[in-house]
């Protein structure tokens, strides 16, 4: 089907599925937020919200792992490369174990120092330190949870990836609310349901590999060293990793230039729109993930227009789903952050920077495509300089220099001109992408690196 079947078929069998698990995904995040914020207070909202960029961290090694594996297995399903195939559990295993425990005890031990450079003190630092800590306890499940379900989305078999994801994400929805309000756990126990839906949803992957369902011999109680297939794993994965990494560094910058400038208060605000914004991208997120077996496959068959192709239908489709959202969160910004804050009266000022952290939503479509296409067609090296220059070319001297002359609205005017310019340079870079698979298709001189 994704050799030979028509893209739009293709892009919706595979997407829709992965569009409903990542939709799951956003929703739980934005119920934790709700959860926290209704049932508890602003001062607990805000030190959580500290704490998540850094519990991302987790997702971020997952992501990682899953990615790079996923990419390598695709392209391998399209040259028929068994050797390979069989290779790629074993070896990505070795690295979630290793990513697990690097990340896992420095965290636990050093959470209070973590949550102090994100901008937290006084009872906002108490919240985010123990939400983060019981966080950190689950790290193996993070990694290993993501990792397998990643891997099974580089097979193609985005139905089954998403069932799987929902059985954890299900239990952490119930459970959340649970714990907060009727074990009277507080932070805890949001921090305790996401464990243990990441639990699940690890057990749920490891029961698919085990019982033989993959479509490659996966070795799933194998742990092996082969060089070339685990720094192909690696480097074929690191543009998410990237992201993640300097997604921490973007917000320890922008939530310490609202403790500067700001209140508490306006820590929560931010937290609100950040996760409006999350939940509105999570469609987004389902396509990109059907996109990587879409492209990997057919370039690893040398089917190089057809990757052109595909590029271009998942990116006007996301636009069409996002844009209406968009629309109408721009028109009427008071309901979607009254969601989130609610008794809140929102002023204009607060409104218009509502407006103005949204307002690159529609150009995300592309923009996530690009992150996933380019290490699928075996070219990581743009993706990845493009997500350090954005965050340490970009973020950090505005964000240290714009809030000073314009206070808040500095954190929201310099968050999207940033990201203005980051799509201008993927334009740039994904034009002479097209331009070079265009000239190979014809030639078929291209030479795809699987090594280091």
């Amino acid at each position: 089907m994704i050799l030979n079947d028509g893209l739009v078929r293709v892009m919706w069998k595979l997407s829709f599925p992965a569009i409903m698990a990542m939709m799951l995904f956003g929703l739980n995040s934005f119920m934790d937020t709700v959860y926290i914020g209704q049932l508890m207070d602003e001062v607990a909202l805000a030190g959580v919200s500290l704490a998540y960029p850094l519990t991302n961290i987790m997702m971020g090694f997952g992501s990682w792992a899953g990615t790079g594996a996923g990419n390598l297995l695709s392209i391998a399903i399209g040259k028929n490369d068994l050797d390979t195939q069989e290779k790629i559990l074993p070896n990505t295993a070795v690295m979630m174990i290793g990513l697990a425990v690097l990340f896992a005890i420095p965290a636990y031990f050093f959470s209070e120092n973590l949550i102090r450079m994100m901008g937290g003190s006084g009872e906002v630092l108490e919240y985010g330190v123990r939400y983060f800590r019981v966080s950190v306890l689950s790290t193996p499940f993070w990694v290993f949870g993501l990792g397998f379900n990643m891997i099974v989305r580089g097979e193609g078999k985005m139905k089954e990836a998403a069932i799987m994801f929902t059985f954890g994400l299900a239990l952490n929805l119930i459970l959340t609310p649970t714990l907060i309000y009727f074990f009277d756990m507080g932070v805890e126990g949001a921090a305790w349901a996401t464990n243990s839906g990441m639990f699940v949803y690890t057990i749920v992957g490891y029961n698919y590999f085990r019982r033989g369902k993959a479509s490659f011999n996966a070795k799933i109680h194998s742990l092996q060293f082969d060089k070339e297939i685990f720094f192909s794993v690696i480097r074929l994965g690191f543009p998410g990793f990237v992201l993640t990494v300097m997604g921490i560094v973007q917000a320890v910058v922008v939530f310490n230039a609202i403790v500067n400038v700001g209140v508490e208060q306006d820590i929560a605000f931010f937290a609100a729109c950040n996760r409006i914004m999350l939940f509105m991208m999570t469609p987004l997120f389902g396509m990109m993930r059907a996109l990587q077996p879409v492209v990997g496959v057919n370039f690893g068959a040398g089917q190089y227009d057809r990757v052109r192709s595909a590029f271009v239908v998942f990116c006007k489709h996301g636009f069409y789903i996002v844009f209406p959202f968009w629309l109408v969160m721009s028109l009427f910004p008071q309901y979607s952050l009254g969601l989130v804050l609610p008794n809140v009266v929102f002023d204009a000022a607060s409104l218009w920077n509502f407006r103005i952290y949204i307002f690159m939503l529609p150009f995300l479509p592309f923009v996530f495509n690009t992150l996933t296409f380019l290490p699928a067609i075996e070219k990581p090296k743009n993706a990845n300089i493009i997500g350090m220059a954005r965050q340490l070319v970009f973020y950090v001297p505005v964000m240290l220099i714009l809030p000073q002359y314009l206070g808040l609205r500095g954190v929201y005017y310099g968050t999207t001109g940033i990201d203005l310019i980051i799509t201008a340079w993927m334009v740039i870079v994904m034009m002479a992408e097209m331009k070079r698979l265009q000239s190979v298709s014809s030639t078929g001189t291209l030479v795809s690196k699987t090594t280091p």
